[in-house]
């Protein structure tokens, strides 16, 4: 089975994860901020991934970043070395368009493959009209994105349209779950 479990502690932040890859979408979130615990754990079930995060810190931006680290990393480590070719039979891309009533998003993933490690890079053409959802910063979307495509090594192109700023942060972490579904997936050969 492809897991993974890490923890990391800062002066601002305590994270623990736990990983399946290959999973059923069970999830357990506990970050003390109640959106970006239904939003991960909506990760987690559209991806099918089993998802374990405990998470505490100072400021709900760190907690938010920082999760994307550890989360990144967590990742990365079930994955396996793509440079040992422990990664030769995932699909190595996905993408998804996912609409959630008036808003829909758009992503599109490598997790890299044969031959070398992934590319970190992050292409995030969102706007937001509020500066804040529920008690998270919409900013923090795009930092919890790229910490966690920086740290797992991916690429991830996100877009989203809508007129309602939680609708298109659902959308979004919908479309990455279940980008990441199809590219983690195992397809036998190359």
């Amino acid at each position: 089975m492809r897991t993974a479990h890490l923890n990391r502690k800062t002066e601002e932040t305590t994270i623990g994860i736990e990983l399946n890859l290959d999973g059923d979408g069970t999830n357990e979130i506990e970050t003390t901020i109640k959106f970006f615990d239904h939003m991960l754990a909506t990760f987690a079930r559209h991806g099918s991934f089993n998802l374990v995060v405990k998470a505490e810190g100072d400021l709900s931006h760190h907690i938010i970043e920082d999760a994307g680290i550890v989360l990144g990393e967590t990742f990365k480590k079930a994955l396996g070395k793509a440079e040992l070719g422990e990664r030769e039979t995932t699909v190595r891309f996905g993408s998804a368009i996912i609409p959630m009533d008036e808003s829909i998003a758009q992503c599109a993933v490598d997790i890299g493959g044969i031959g070398g490690v992934g590319r970190s890079y992050t292409v995030f053409d969102v706007n937001f009209d509020k500066e804040r959802v529920e008690d998270i910063s919409t900013e923090d979307i795009y930092h919890f994105i790229n910490s966690f495509a920086m740290h797992a090594q991916f690429t991830i192109h996100v877009s989203a349209n809508g007129e309602n700023e939680h609708h298109k942060i659902e959308a979004i972490l919908k479309a990455l779950g279940v980008a990441l579904k199809m590219a983690t997936r195992l397809e036998g050969r190359r």
